[in-house]
C-alpha cells in the first residue's frame, strides 16, 4: 500500500512541474527581434501588387506615420522611403 502511493505521489509531483513549465514556456512568447523588411511588409498588405504601399493598404504604426514616410508626396511608399522612414519608439516592457 505505501508503494502504490509512494507512487501516486512521485507523478503528482511531476505532473505539477510539467504543468508549470509549460505554462511558463507558453506565455514567454518571442517577439520578433529586428522589424520587418520593405517586401516582408508589401507582401503582407500590397493589395494591387504594385510593389508600393499606399495609404489605404497600410494599418498600424506605418498608417499613423504615413505622412512623415511619403517624403515625395505621392501618396505611396517606396522601399526607399520605407527605409528612411523615422523608427517607432521602443515600448517598455510591462514586468509581472
Amino acid at each position: 500500500m505505501k508503494k502504490t502511493s509512494l507512487k501516486t505521489a512521485v507523478l503528482v509531483v511531476a505532473f505539477v512541474c510539467f504543468g508549470i513549465t509549460f505554462s511558463n514556456a507558453q506565455s514567454k512568447r518571442e517577439r520578433p527581434k529586428n522589424p520587418p523588411t520593405f517586401s516582408e511588409v508589401v507582401t503582407e498588405l500590397d493589395k494591387n501588387d504594385d510593389g508600393k504601399l499606399s495609404l489605404s493598404e497600410v494599418k498600424g504604426p506605418l498608417k499613423e506615420m504615413f505622412a512623415d514616410t511619403d517624403t515625395n508626396e505621392d501618396g505611396f511608399i517606396t522601399e526607399e522611403e520605407f527605409e528612411k522612414m523615422p523608427k517607432p519608439e521602443k515600448r517598455e516592457r510591462r514586468s509581472n
